[in-house]
């Protein structure tokens, strides 16, 4: 496994076992102003995005071990991180489990760079997140609350605010969307994954803990807004 990091850089994660492959993608990659780190097989993938504060992650399911499926289903569990798909598997059944398992694009080999940075840049964008961590875009304020998207970080009147991976989750999807009311289906959808899309307790109890952090009064909260019936939104 091969890295080079900085703290000033967002990180990607690189799971490829052809080294030639791993190699090009990263240096593009760094050329973008990502610091790297690339694993070869499930293990190392799997070891990588438990350990990494990964950014971006792009897997090629095709392992030596095993199927680079677990690390999709892996990481979404525990973050919202980006994730693309690089494989030589063309069957749609195969695409259709990867995104179903949490992953956000997927590119079929052989690929062309540009395609794939250009993929990079709008998983990128859509999160608020630009090529360099902390560049203008990636810090929202929600009333006297600032959400630092690129350093995953939230404080409240300055002071420092502690959320776990789920609940930071929750927070960076609906900031993605601010203003816009998002239904229970999407939000348990992309914040845990479809097999979690007819379980709205779960939404029920982390948008509690939202509020009870965050909102000066979470009993009737002005930032995190039930729409009845439908879901959730976060105002403006």
């Amino acid at each position: 496994m091969t890295e080079t990091n900085t703290a000033a850089e967002p990180h990607a994660v690189v799971v490829e076992d052809e080294p030639a492959i791993a190699r090009f993608v990263e240096e593009a990659l760094r050329r973008e102003g990502f610091t790297t780190e690339s694993a070869g097989t499930l293990r190392e993938g799997l070891r990588a995005v438990r350990l990494s504060r990964a950014d971006l992650l792009i897997v090629d399911l095709g392992l030596p071990d095993g199927d680079g499926s677990e690390i999709i289903a892996r990481a979404r569990a525990e973050s919202a991180v980006p994730i693309i798909v690089l494989s030589a598997r063309t069957e749609e059944a195969q695409k259709v489990k990867a995104l179903d398992l949490g992953a956000d694009d997927y590119l079929t080999k052989p690929f062309g760079m540009a395609e794939l940075l250009a993929r990079v840049r709008a998983q990128m964008r859509r999160r608020g997140l630009t090529a360099v961590a902390g560049a203008d875009g990636s810090v929202v304020h929600i009333g006297d609350v600032e959400v630092d998207l690129a350093a995953r970080t939230v404080k409240k009147r300055g002071e420092s605010v502690h959320l776990t991976k789920l609940e930071f989750r929750l927070l960076q999807v609906l900031v993605e969307s601010r203003g816009k009311v998002l239904t229970q289906r999407v939000l348990l959808q992309q914040v845990w994954g479809s097999p979690y899309a007819d379980r709205p307790h779960y939404l029920r109890i982390y948008m509690q803990h939202l509020r009870t952090k965050l909102e000066d009064d979470p009993a009737r909260p002005k930032w995190f807004v039930t729409e009845i019936g439908v879901g959730y939104r976060l105002a403006v």
